[in-house]
């Protein structure tokens, strides 16, 4: 890893750590939520090495970061958008919404509706990312269940 990519990562982990201050997240959860920030940012850098579509990164980064606050919201016994909402932080596509109402206060019609579409990809590719791992956790906790209970019967 270069530098540049060493500092983005710790500067996702400080900003996600930032929010979870702002969240009132505290003691081991705040260090928690900073691990997800550190973590999301790594693994979308990692990918972008071999993934070329930046809507599929961040839908696999943020399925693999919502895994990851699943787990650690069972571990700590804490809602699980206490580590989703923080972890993510790091991927909002602030850049390209930037430019997209840059666009638009610049009547660049053409320009703005194709930064518009690209960052209505990345908000899909991170809410489908969230959404899917989400009932992959439910349907592994609950088969997890049916075939305990089976076992005790």
């Amino acid at each position: 890893m270069t530098f540049s990519e060493i500092l983005q990562v710790i500067t996702g982990c400080i900003g996600s750590f930032g929010f979870a201050l702002l969240f009132n997240v505290r003691g081991k959860r705040l260090w928690i939520a900073a691990l997800g920030g550190f973590l999301s940012w790594l693994i979308f850098l990692l990918l972008s090495r071999f993934i070329d579509s930046e809507p599929i990164n961040y839908f696999i980064v943020s399925f693999l970061i919502s895994i990851y606050a699943e787990i650690m919201a069972r571990v700590m016994k804490t809602p699980t958008t206490t580590f989703i909402t923080t972890s993510l932080i790091p991927l909002i596509p602030g850049g390209s919404l930037y430019y997209t109402m840059a666009y638009a206060f610049q009547s660049d019609a053409g320009r703005f509706v194709e930064k518009a579409v690209y960052t209505l990809e990345l908000a899909a590719a991170l809410a489908l990312g969230v959404i899917a791992a989400t009932a992959f956790t439910k349907l592994f906790c609950n088969g997890l269940r049916v075939m305990g209970g089976k076992a005790n019967d």
